[in-house]
């Protein structure tokens, strides 16, 4: 299994709480990618612009794929919420 299948893995696992659905399901991840270093890069488009789960599943999805064998770093760019920016620094720090 590659990295990225691993990671894809992961990721189906997070349920959103709203909708009891996983978010790859939902397809809110998006432009998925990892780098030969093991640096991954996605983009975190949460349900809805207004989503009060979105912080939530935000950290979720940094912490699940933080843990796996090889990762050496992720970033994630937030799209269509309307606190993207200060999600997007959350994360950061996460």
């Amino acid at each position: 299994m590659t990295l990225k299948e691993k990671i894809e893995d992961a990721l189906g696992k997070i349920v959103h709480p709203g909708t009891k659905l996983s978010i790859m399901r939902m397809k809110v991840v998006k432009d998925l990618s990892v780098d030969e270093e093991g640096v991954v890069t996605l983009t975190y488009r949460p349900s809805s612009p207004v989503s009060s789960f979105a912080f939530q599943i935000g950290r979720d999805i940094k912490k699940s794929i933080q843990q796996i064998e090889g990762v050496k770093g992720v970033e994630i760019k937030v799209s269509g919420y309307n606190r993207g920016k200060e999600l997007m620094e959350v994360l950061k720090q996460a």
